[in-house]
């Protein structure tokens, strides 16, 4: 028996063209509440996490804002309009997350971890080997 490597929905990502009316619309329409806001310029977006759930399983929507056309959620904007970019899954360790999966024939974007919201750990697969779904790997930074 395989042991599972995803230990939970982290969060959803949606690109969005304006990140301050999304913020709102969620808000207004959900009362869920932004925890994080960030400018990741190696993702090329600025970003909102909005909790959603309890304190001991949260999990998250992530609105993402492209900081310009020519970034990977400005061209996904371009193709496809705002909507669901990404599904977000928790590993324990992304490294052994990344190998395991690696081994089983899914091409990794990412060979190594990268840094993510909120101080995470992050990777992403490519999303032609899993249904059209980008998929995110997050080992959520060590609380300590």
């Amino acid at each position: 028996m395989v042991l599972p490597l995803l230990t939970r929905i982290d969060h959803v990502g949606i690109a969005c063209r304006d990140l301050d009316a999304a913020i709102a619309r969620y808000e207004a329409t959900f009362g869920l509440q932004v925890v994080s806001l960030e400018v990741n310029e190696e993702q090329g977006v600025r970003e909102a996490m909005l909790a959603v759930g309890g304190v001991l399983h949260p999990g998250y929507v992530q609105l993402l804002e492209p900081l310009g056309p020519d970034t990977p959620v400005g061209r996904f904007l371009t193709r496809r309009g705002e909507g669901l970019h990404h599904v977000g899954y928790g590993v324990a360790n992304i490294g052994q997350a990344l190998e395991g999966i690696g081994v089983r024939g899914v091409r990794l974007l990412d060979e190594r971890p990268r840094h993510g919201s909120m101080g995470a750990s992050i990777a992403f697969l490519h999303p032609a080997d899993l249904g059209g779904v980008l998929t995110e790997l997050v080992q959520a930074a060590d609380p300590a």
